[in-house]
């Protein structure tokens, strides 16, 4: 039986809720991974709403929990009891409404609906600030406007990172990222904006600062794991309550610190079941835009944010399709060398994708004009109809729409010094980077890291709790985390630029067979 190695000084975990998956990691004193776990699981469309079940969610979280403890034991030799502290991070937005004894008073409301449209409209039209679809306080307006029956015994607002972290600690807090997806944040009060709070309270009479979470910043604590909550987390009852919590994120916040992008003009886009980018400012736009989301840094540093709805769950329907394709030929090729195979045949296709088009849409895209979505592939008959064009399409329409948002910000004359990506788009080598490149028209960087995502980026917030005093969020990340970390860069190829903007070109000219497919497929 092998040695076991010596058990770490410090630990720190992390546990991120995404839109497939549940990640717990556990990192040490030199922030590397040293123990994971994770669960999979999918939203449902139930009454209209996408949505999660919270016996989901928990089943979730204690089945990464513990198959991160089981991985712990198996290199150390010793269960997992005690640790330095967690952080909770989640999928931004949606609608969590309880009552006063803390009862969920409807489904949960993920990010994904497109059911808040005149909400959203009419906020934007009074705060003179672009409220999204996905942002609580639109789905709460929107329940407000409906006069939905929950409505008058909403006794407190929260997201899913929210609602985790009070079930862990006790505390109805958030961090200042994840709560600037809830209501607009005024970044130098690092609270929610008093004035659109005074313009919200004479709309609805409601004030609703006093539904919502407090704002917390990276650094800050934000309570403790009491015995409930760590009977929540491992049943098993081996973790010992009292360990420290950050203030909990969203997953735009933990993937800025994930790829080390929190400084102005530093990005990062995330690409997964949704892609967007977020670029931090160094001065404030010209105007408010409806493909613009404004959030935080976990600092409280205005970001603007291009978000779109779908990204890669069509084209992972599609390697599903070739995959059985494969099963009934007896193929035993596994699933991560499938995507390596189709990622790279990609880059044997034409510049343009030989003329075909694709559009991801399974949920309505704001920034198109869309409130649905319908997954549509199309060609004409002369088009170049083969596996590496076809694949190329994929790929491109993965990030189609983020680039018709992204020309409004490099209209706005921002500036981009570095880009990292992260998420399953990036995860063979290069491929993803070259597509990505193209599409923005400037370097993408990948770290070695950026497969560990969103779960690594609050287990590192959650260690910079224990040293907040210390330095800054931005120094702690630079001079510690990623000093030796080595990026690997991928600058855009002329070719490959002159031909995504054909197919961009192709892609917005076609959005009307996308709008005939919403109103005809019903």
């Amino acid at each position: 039986m092998p040695i076991a190695k010596k058990s770490p000084s410090a630990k720190y975990l992390g546990i991120e809720l995404g839109s497939t998956r549940i990640k717990a990691v556990l990192i040490d004193e030199k922030f590397s991974v040293i123990a994971a776990g994770a669960y999979s699981w999918e939203n449902k469309l139930a009454d209209g709403f996408f949505t999660y079940a919270l016996s989901d969610v928990w089943a979730g979280i204690q089945s990464s929990y513990l198959e991160l403890a089981e991985d712990y034991y198996r290199k150390y030799g010793e269960k997992l009891s005690n640790l330095s502290s967690i952080g909770i991070s989640a999928m931004m937005h949606g609608y969590l409404a309880f009552d006063e004894n803390e009862n969920l008073l409807v489904p949960f409301r993920t990010w994904r609906n497109t059911t808040t449209g005149e909400a959203a409209g009419l906020l934007t039209e009074e705060f003179k600030f672009n409220i999204p679809q996905r942002y609580s306080i639109a789905h709460y307006y929107q329940c407000y406007l409906n006069k939905e029956a929950h409505i008058d015994n909403v006794a407190f607002l929260t997201t899913l990172a929210g609602y985790v972290h009070f079930m862990l600690t006790g505390e109805k807090v958030l961090g200042i990222g994840d709560a600037s997806g809830v209501f607009p944040i005024d970044s130098d009060i690092l609270d929610y904006d008093a004035e659109m709070v005074k313009q919200f309270l004479a709309l609805t009479g409601v004030d609703i600062k006093t539904l919502l979470p407090k704002v917390k910043k990276a650094g800050e604590s934000a309570g403790f794991l009491t015995e409930k909550g760590a009977l929540l987390l491992d049943p098993g009852g081996l973790l010992s309550p009292g360990i420290p919590f950050c203030p909990p994120e969203g997953d735009a916040g933990t993937g800025m610190v994930a790829t080390n992008s929190i400084m102005e003009n530093s990005g990062n886009v995330s690409a997964g079941t949704s892609i967007f980018l977020m670029v931090v400012l160094n001065q404030k736009l010209s105007k408010p835009y409806l493909e613009i989301d404004m959030v935080t840094t976990p600092t409280g540093k205005p970001v603007a944010m291009v978000h779109c709805n779908s990204c890669t769950s069509d084209l992972d329907a599609w390697v599903n399709i070739f995959a059985e394709v494969l099963k009934l030929g007896a193929s035993s090729i596994k699933k991560a060398e499938l995507y390596d195979f189709l990622y790279e045949q990609a880059l044997k296709g034409l510049s343009d994708a030989g003329g075909l088009l694709s559009y991801n849409y399974f949920a309505g895209e704001p920034i198109t004009g869309l409130l649905e979505g319908r997954p549509l592939f199309a060609r004409m008959p002369e088009s170049l109809f083969n596996l590496p064009n076809f694949m190329r399409c994929l790929l491109y329409s993965t990030t189609a729409t983020l680039s018709l948002g992204m020309e409004i910000l490099y209209n706005e004359g921002v500036k981009i010094k570095s880009m990292l990506g992260h998420g399953g788009l990036f995860k063979t080598p290069l491929v993803g980077q070259r597509i990505m490149a193209a599409s923005l028209n400037a370097p993408v960087s990948v770290a070695p890291t950026a497969s560990e995502g969103g779960a690594w980026g609050i287990a590192l917030l959650a260690a910079f709790l224990t040293r907040s005093k210390q330095q800054s969020l931005e120094e702690f990340l630079a001079e510690l985390v990623f000093a030796d970390i080595e990026v690997t860069t991928v600058n855009p190829d002329s070719k490959d630029v002159k031909g995504y903007s054909a197919y961009l070109k192709r892609y917005n000219d076609g959005l009307a067979i996308e709008k005939a497919a919403v109103s005809a497929m019903r």
